[in-house]
């Protein structure tokens, strides 16, 4: 399967000079009942035609919405795309989503110049960042080459550091969305494994994997269990990246289900179709980590990329069979659809016995996440000072995560007659979420802050586009875990 490139990122003084292979993007704001154009390096008569416009067409200035227009009389541009900032202050994140929504709207190689005004770095910051990440396309499966994207010129000056978070953070949501985007008869453990070596080739990202033998050999229970219904056997994916002197050790575990057809707890044909995200959280703690090393990030990183096919067979695993995960927790096993648990119970036992500063585990976990948040928030679950470290970063870039509970009375709903815990109370619809993460939480050694992220809703947008986020893989979360490794603690 074929990917784009990420574009080419250029700065101007102004959009005083433009080309017949341009197009101009300018803010629309309402404000009371008046439109306002949200412009920089535009002369005052462009500025008045192109409100004039607006108005002629009745565009409104409502978020993630766009408008194009012929190009005034004076402007060389082939066109002019009105982007919605709604009537609320001009935020980054306002900024953000913006940039992304006109960038979704438009299709086709040239150049989109964004003239918006930004009154510091930041806000120049994330126009930038809301273009490149509306650029993504998914290209068919097919012989037809990947599409040329076009190139970004943002009005305004950044520095260099600033351009390079930009395109890094882009380019890790891209990767993500490439990822969780090929059909499952494309992407199975080894393949998943394949693609991302590809990806850290020549970086200073290390691999280790551990193939189906040697993971039943170490006493990988989890995923020994998941995998083994399936042709396409298990892996664990170990990333690490060691900076000269680290000031912390962070360690990420990633739900890999590259297809998760429930096992012999087998889903609806409905329920199936989607599934193909299941790895999502693997991908997203491989780009992230990737992006990270990339950056120079101060902290060493370990991530786990736990990776299975969920599949119905003579060999898989049955209800009311007894594992025994990493470490020696025994699970009875009463729902075989309640299995990326079971591969995250070994990830994070692998991750805690390295006693890192910091674990944090991603997981398109429970069809309860959707239920509870809908597609656009993550669930948030852990203690409370990693919560509060992934609470800042996500709003550091304009990602939405809510923090949950994790009660304690609901932990008895997971006890087993002949096992340490339960994976599953079967028939219980309530509390789904807090009850995966309740399981998650048994496996986190003591004393070690622990943040755990349920993707389910976010992972896939089954909707319209909105903002810089387009319909099917999104690449949420990604740039949320990616700022917390640049973080210094």
């Amino acid at each position: 399967m074929k990917h784009m490139t990420l574009p080419e990122l250029q700065f101007l003084d102004n959009a005083q000079t433009l080309g017949a292979d341009d197009i101009l993007v300018v803010g629309l704001a309402k404000n009371n009942d008046t439109i306002e154009v949200v412009s920089t390096g535009l002369d005052s008569d462009l500025v008045t035609a192109l409100t004039t416009q607006a108005g002629l067409i009745q565009a409104d200035g409502a978020p993630d919405s766009t408008w194009r227009i012929p190009s005034p009389e004076g402007c060389a541009a082939s066109s002019v795309v009105l982007t919605g900032l709604g009537s609320n202050d001009l935020t980054i994140d306002v900024l953000r989503q913006a940039a992304g929504s006109a960038a979704l709207a438009l299709n086709g190689p040239g150049r989109l110049v964004f003239a918006i005004e930004a009154k510091d770095e930041e806000h120049t910051q994330a126009i930038a960042e809301g273009a490149l990440l509306g650029c993504h396309r998914v290209t068919k499966l097919g012989l037809s080459p990947a599409k040329t994207p076009p190139t970004i010129a943002v009005v305004g000056s950044l520095a260099l550091p600033r351009i390079t978070q930009a395109q890094r953070g882009a380019e890790a949501v891209w990767q993500v969305r490439d990822l969780v985007t090929m059909p499952p008869n494309m992407l199975n453990p080894s393949s998943f494994v394949e693609h991302v070596s590809a990806l850290a080739k020549g970086t200073e990202v290390s691999i280790e994997v551990l193939e189906e033998k040697e993971l039943e050999k170490q006493g990988y229970g989890g995923i020994t269990a998941v995998g083994k219904g399936s042709q396409n056997p298990p892996r664990l994916m170990v990333l690490r990246y060691q900076p000269g002197s680290p000031t912390r050790h962070v360690a990420l575990v990633g739900k890999g289900i590259t297809f998760d057809s429930g096992g012999l707890s087998l889903k609806a044909p409905n329920a199936m179709v989607g599934m193909k995200y299941d790895m999502t959280g693997a991908a997203v703690m491989a780009a992230a980590t990737l992006a990270a090393a990339a950056l120079g990030s101060p902290a060493a990183i370990t991530a786990y990329l736990c990776l299975a096919e969920n599949m119905p067979s003579g060999s898989a695993s049955r209800p009311n069979d007894v594992i025994t995960i990493l470490g020696g927790k025994t699970v009875e096993i009463l729902n075989t659809d309640a299995e990326g648990r079971l591969v995250m119970a070994d990830g994070l036992q692998a991750a805690s016995a390295t006693k890192p500063d910091l674990i944090i585990d991603a997981a398109t976990l429970t069809g309860a996440a959707r239920i509870a948040l809908g597609e656009r928030y993550a669930g948030l679950m852990g203690t409370d000072d990693a919560v509060a470290q992934i609470v800042a970063s996500a709003a550091h870039v304009g990602e939405l995560v809510w923090p949950m509970p994790l009660p304690r009375e609901l932990r008895t709903l997971l006890k087993s007659d002949i096992a340490d815990i339960a994976n599953a109370k079967p028939g219980e619809v309530l509390g789904g979420m807090l009850l995966g993460g309740l399981f998650l939480k048994d496996f986190v050694g003591e004393g070690i802050p622990w943040a755990h992220l349920d993707i389910a809703g976010p992972a896939a947008n089954s909707q319209g586009a909105w903002g810089y986020t387009p319909k099917g893989a999104t690449g949420a979360i990604t740039r949320t875990v990616l700022d917390v490794l640049m973080s210094r603690p």
